[in-house]
């Protein structure tokens, strides 16, 4: 992303996420602060916690949001703003300040390219935590659950050619529909980085949705041969979908890790992140895998999305008494 671009990011982040936030201010439809005592020690500004656009990044939210609500910080949680192009600028501009993010392609964004992430976890991390310290914004801990980018085909696709790793699409496709995000064409780790890394040019191009329904029903019906979805995507094995070998290694570390404005955490101290550290360390691949199945087993709503959270959150002892007002 030049910087040009960046600065129209910035400017369209701002006026999104505003009207999402007076929006919420107006419909109740994001959940403000609770009662109880002020970690802080006084009334502070709303905590704002964000997601991406799809149900995964949705969960998350309420996974660190409701934790910090459960010790008494005031949050206020506004799911689906949209993607990284819209939701990174919003907090690094202060229109949001809590991010539950995918390290790797963070750091490639926030970077605008310069730095490339690798697979190895803490290196990535730790690129994260300097790159963001620029931009006012403080890197917490990495979960071990990581979502990254899978390659996945039809079981009689990879029959039919051979199919084991994205390095065997080299030959075949040429005659493949790959379908993806519509960002895919401009995004290190989807078509650019599969050019780059292993020389593969499609047959053509669909923009369906971020690892959601549009994505799977093509990819079943045939209306696209590969497809990018999400490693954590329950239906990838319910559905004997077969995921292509990373051989050559271009998905990077992709460990949730949450992304925090500055300014909140020196307004509320490091209370803040030992809350969000503490989620992080609970949080492995399997159990967001199981969260996102439980998603989408009671229908990818916003409700669906908070009780899987406050379930999950009551499981670990992170809640306390288990709500059910909501």
């Amino acid at each position: 992303m030049s910087t040009r671009a960046q600065r129209t990011a910035y400017r369209t982040a701002s006026l999104i996420v505003v009207t999402a936030v007076c929006a919420g201010c107006t419909t109740g439809t994001s959940r403000g602060p609770p009662s109880g005592p002020d970690p802080a020690g006084q009334h502070a500004a709303v905590i704002t916690v964000g997601s991406f656009d799809f149900p995964e990044s949705t969960v998350l939210a309420d996974i660190y949001g409701d934790a910090l609500k459960a010790k008494g910080f005031p949050v206020r949680i506004l799911p689906n703003l949209g993607n990284r192009e819209l939701v990174d600028p919003a907090l690094m501009s202060g229109l949001i300040q809590v991010v539950p993010e995918y390290a790797g392609s963070a750091l490639q964004f926030i970077s605008l390219g310069r730095l490339s992430a690798t697979a190895d976890v803490m290196a990535t991390n730790k690129a994260l935590t300097e790159l963001t310290a620029g931009d006012g914004v403080v890197a917490g801990l990495p979960a071990a659950a990581q979502n990254a980018n899978a390659i996945v085909v039809r079981p009689a696709t990879a029959s039919r050619y051979h199919l084991r790793s994205i390095a065997d699409l080299a030959q075949v496709a040429p005659r493949l529909v790959f379908g993806g995000p519509p960002e895919c064409p401009g995004r290190a780790y989807c078509l650019p980085g599969l050019r780059q890394r292993y020389g593969l040019h499609f047959k053509s191009f669909i923009p369906l949705d971020a690892g959601g329904p549009l994505t799977l029903q093509a990819l079943e019906a045939g209306n696209i041969d590969v497809a990018l979805l999400f490693s954590t995507d329950p239906s990838i094995s319910a559905r004997h979908l077969v995921v292509l070998a990373d051989d050559r290694r271009l998905q990077p570390a992709e460990n949730i890790t949450p992304l925090v404005s500055r300014d909140v955490v020196a307004r509320y101290g490091a209370g803040l992140m030992a809350v969000l550290n503490t989620v992080s360390a609970r949080l492995d691949s399997a159990s967001l895998r199981a969260l996102n199945a439980q998603v989408e087993n009671a229908g990818r709503t916003s409700r669906t999305s908070r009780q899987v959270a406050e379930r999950w959150l009551h499981a670990q002892g992170l809640l306390g008494k288990e709500r059910t007002d909501r």
